[in-house]
């Protein structure tokens, strides 16, 4: 999972401060999870996948395929802060 976190945040030009910054968590967490020394909690996974517009199954290499998946329409619309 580090892999694509990583690649997925440098192709956005983020550092692991602004990501952190976003999903209200320290630097040094973001980077733990991002080195994968430490699980992420899936809330937070989730946020994270909703922020790159990909889906959980992208983030753990359980599909090659970043297109996420069909959204609830109770959930579209809404920042990062709001999910």
């Amino acid at each position: 999972m580090k892999t694509r976190l990583r690649n997925l945040r440098e192709d956005s030009d983020l550092t692991q401060k602004d990501l952190s910054k976003m999903l209200n968590i320290s630097q040094v967490a973001y980077s733990y999870y991002e080195l994968d020394k430490r699980s992420i909690p899936l809330e937070l996974l989730s946020k994270i996948a909703d922020f790159y517009n990909t889906s959980v199954d992208y983030l753990l290499f359980r599909t090659d395929t970043p297109v996420p998946y069909p959204r609830n329409q109770t959930n579209k619309n809404k920042d990062i802060t709001q999910l």
